[in-house]
Formats: structure tokens, C-alpha cells, sequence
């Protein structure tokens, strides 16, 4: 019975990161091409993209520590997916830029929460039932997959200007599927000698780790904004563009997939500078305008940039947080990562539009200063030990 129940909760929390992530699987290629069927320049369309920026300074940190709290992560899930699903609506109902700017903003409020908080429920759940975070979080990777597929069919059918109604629907399977989250079943800690509430902001090693990954992640900018409008004036179709994205979403799942026999050296530093040399030679590469041929092996080099960098993150918050902040923590680095991915997103609008693929060479020097200073953590990290 018992294990019964904790297929259960790996099933449904599965289920939950596969709507959440078919959402990106439609959003990232595709609302570029449907911020630029409405009228945006390319400009406009980076500020767009960054509208988030603004988002996550307040929703996240609002959402998590709520959450952690009032002990409600399954409660604040279900809420931020409702509003999501108005807050789309409202995007696919707004016409000219500055009314999509604010609609977004507004949808972006909602939805930015969801997987820090998701997350953080997933690490909670899954470690109180000594359950691994990949497996279970490769369903998401790969439902980002089928949307991309959905979406890059619906594109060579339907108009452009349409794209938007498909990530209303997105959304609101998602509500739907936060609704069959289990509850977190959380055991009160002993009252007498309480530990003291640490301040992770506070700890350079903690500051650190932020630091390299939101840069890291950031890299990702002109990849997440403008590569599906550059493989499509290159004279790809919707199914090309969607097979590429897809490539290197299934080397993220490999990645995910074997997290449980990585080599034990691989530890959560170690995977954050393996994330830093794989996305500098994934962007050098793409600044030169490759040939579509090596493409595909570029695409793979994503089970690196995001995956190995997505899994060291994870790592090191379930051995970093203390109880009781692990959506705080959550909540510090969606904040920092969007901020700076939001950041570099409005830049690479300029960039891109400046010098075209050479934008990628930013996004490689972004690469480098996340793995020095995961470099440097590492080496904090290691003399810490030692002391």
C-alpha cells in the first residue's frame, strides 16, 4: 500500500512539472513569432520578452515565502496556475505593443512562480521518500518537447497571430493537473533548542552559487529569443525549428535521466562548471554562423549548458537550505536567474538586431564568468570542508 501511495506522488508530481514545461515547449520558440505577427519590431519584442524581469522581483519572493510560511507550497501551486491561465487570456486579448507589454507583466506575475515552488515541492517530497529529483523532473523535459512539436505543427497551420490561444490551453491543463498534487504530509520538528533561522543571503557561498548559475542560465538569452526568428528567416519550417528544440531537450533528459548513476565526483559544483563549458562552447560555436549540419550537435550540447547546470542548482539546495527555507531558496534563485535571463533577454533584442549571430559571442562571455565563479565556490566550498 505504502508503495502504492509513493508511485503516487512521483505519477502526480510528474504529471504536474509534464503541463507546466508543455507550456515553455510552446512559449519559447513560438510567442517571439507571435509577438512579431501583432506588430513588434525586434526591440520591442526583447522588452517583451523581459517583461519578467519585473515579475519575479516581487511575485517570487511573495509566492515562496508565503509558502514556506504557512507550510502551503501544494496550495500556492494551485493558485499561481488559476491565475495564470486569466493571465494569458488577457495577453491574447491585448492589441498593440504597450497593452501586450502589460498584459504579459501581468501574466508573467502568475506564472513565475510555479517552479520555484514546484520545485521546491518536488525536492521536499521526493528526498522525505528517497526518491531521486531527475527522473521524476525529465517528464517535464520531455512534454517541453511534444509542445514544441504541437506548436510547431499548429504554426505552419494556423495564423501566426493565433499561437497565443495555444498557450491559454496549455495553461489551463496545467491548473487542472496542480489540482491532483498530493498534500505534503510535513512531521512538526521537536519544539525544545529550535535552530536559529540563517540568513542565506548573507552567506558567500550561498551568493556565490547564485551568482554563477543565474549567469549561466542567462547565456541562454539569444537562444530562447531569437533563434526560432533566425532559423526561420534561414528557410526553416515550424517541424525543422521544433526537431531542433526537441534534440536538445531529449539530451536534457538523458542528462536527468541517468542522475542517479552519475560518477560521484559529479557533485552540484561540479555540474554548474561542467553547465559553464559546455554553454561557452555551445554560443563560441554559434557566433560564427554554423552550418545547419552541426546544428544538431550544437542542440546537444544543451544537456550541459541547462541540464547540468539545472541539476547542480538542485543539488546544492537540497544540501544547502536549511528546513523550512527550501522555497525561499527556490525563490533566490528563480529571482536571480530570471532577473539577469530578463536582463540579457532586452540587451540580445539590441544585439541581435545589431550583429545577428554574432550576439551569441555576449551569451559565451556570460558562459565563462558563471563557471569562474562556480570555479571559485567550489574552491570556497572545498576550504570550508577542510576548516
Amino acid at each position: 500500500m505504502r508503495r502504492r501511495f509513493e508511485i503516487g506522488f512521483a505519477g502526480r508530481l510528474a504529471l504536474l512539472y509534464a503541463t507546466l514545461i508543455f507550456v515553455f515547449g510552446i512559449q519559447l520558440p513560438f510567442f517571439p513569432i507571435w509577438l512579431k505577427a501583432k506588430g513588434l519590431d525586434l526591440q520591442m519584442i526583447g522588452v517583451v520578452l523581459a517583461a519578467p524581469i519585473f515579475a519575479r522581483l516581487f511575485a517570487i519572493p511573495l509566492a515562496t515565502r508565503a509558502a514556506d510560511r504557512h507550510d502551503a507550497l501544494r496550495a500556492a501551486i494551485i493558485m499561481s496556475t488559476a491565475a495564470s491561465v486569466l493571465g494569458y487570456a488577457l495577453v491574447g486579448l491585448a492589441e498593440g505593443p504597450y497593452a501586450i507589454l502589460i498584459a504579459f507583466a501581468i501574466a508573467s506575475c502568475a506564472a513565475v512562480p510555479q517552479m520555484p515552488l514546484a520545485d521546491s515541492y518536488a525536492l521536499k517530497g521526493l528526498t522525505a521518500r528517497g526518491q531521486a529529483y531527475g527522473p521524476v523532473r525529465l517528464w517535464g523535459s520531455a512534454a517541453f518537447i511534444l509542445g514544441s512539436f504541437f506548436a510547431g505543427f499548429a504554426a505552419d497551420l494556423i495564423a501566426a497571430r493565433h499561437l497565443i490561444w495555444l498557450i491559454v490551453g496549455a495553461t489551463a491543463i496545467g491548473a487542472v493537473s496542480a489540482l491532483t498534487l498530493a498534500p505534503l504530509h510535513v512531521t512538526p520538528p521537536p519544539e525544545a533548542e529550535p535552530a536559529p533561522r540563517r540568513t542565506l543571503m548573507r552567506e558567500p557561498l550561498f551568493v556565490i552559487v547564485l551568482a554563477a548559475t543565474s549567469l549561466i542560465q542567462s547565456s541562454h538569452a539569444v537562444y530562447y529569443g531569437f533563434s526560432a526568428l533566425q532559423w526561420r528567416a534561414a528557410g526553416f519550417d515550424g517541424k525543422a525549428i521544433a526537431a531542433l528544440w526537441a534534440l536538445g531537450i531529449f539530451a536534457e533528459i538523458v542528462l536527468f535521466a541517468m542522475q542517479q548513476r552519475l560518477p560521484p565526483f559529479l557533485r552540484p559544483l561540479v555540474l554548474i562548471m561542467l553547465g559553464a563549458g559546455g554553454g561557452a562552447l555551445r554560443w563560441t560555436v554559434m557566433a560564427l554562423d554554423p552550418p545547419p549540419a552541426l546544428l544538431p550537435v550544437l542542440q546537444l550540447l544543451h544537456a550541459a549548458s541547462f541540464g547540468a547546470t539545472h541539476l547542480g542548482t538542485m543539488g546544492f539546495i537540497a544540501a544547502h537550505a536549511p528546513p523550512g527555507q527550501g522555497a525561499t531558496a527556490q525563490g533566490y534563485f528563480a529571482v536571480a536567474q530570471g532577473t539577469l535571463l530578463a536582463c540579457a533577454t532586452a540587451i540580445s533584442g539590441v544585439l541581435y538586431g545589431s550583429f545577428g549571430s554574432l550576439a551569441y559571442a555576449a551569451m559565451a562571455s556570460a558562459a565563462v564568468a558563471g563557471g569562474a565563479a562556480a570555479y571559485v565556490a567550489h574552491r570556497t566550498a572545498r576550504r570550508v570542508a577542510v576548516a
